[in-house]
C-alpha cells in the first residue's frame, strides 16, 4: 500500500489538497482540481487528504486551514497556499513547476 510519504517522494509533481468534507471552499475546489487534472494528465498527480481522517499528517505539515494546497516533488515542498483558488491561478502556479 502506497503511503503519503511514498507519493510525495516521487520524481513526479504532486499536488496535495488538504480538505474537510464539511468545508464549502473545499467542495468548490473539487471541479477546479478535476479540470486541472484533465488539462495536465500524467504530468501532475493530485491527491486529497481529509484532515479529519488524517489528523497526524495534517499536523505534521502544519495545516491549520482548509483547503490547503501544497506542491511536492522528491519529498520537497515547493509551494503552499491556504484557501480556494480559481483554475487559471492554480494552473499558473502548477505550470511554473512542471
Amino acid at each position: 500500500m502506497e503511503t503519503f510519504n511514498d507519493v510525495i517522494s516521487a520524481d513526479r509533481l504532486v499536488l496535495v489538497d488538504f480538505f474537510a468534507t464539511w468545508c464549502g471552499p473545499c467542495k468548490a475546489m473539487h471541479p477546479v482540481l478535476e479540470n486541472l487534472k484533465q488539462q495536465l494528465g500524467e504530468r501532475l498527480r493530485i491527491i486529497k487528504v481529509d484532515v479529519d481522517k488524517y489528523q497526524q499528517t495534517a499536523a505534521q505539515y502544519g495545516v491549520q486551514a482548509v483547503p490547503t494546497l501544497m506542491l511536492f516533488r522528491n519529498g520537497r515542498q515547493l509551494w503552499r497556499q491556504s484557501g480556494a483558488l480559481p483554475l487559471p491561478q492554480l494552473a499558473s502556479v502548477v505550470n511554473n513547476y512542471l
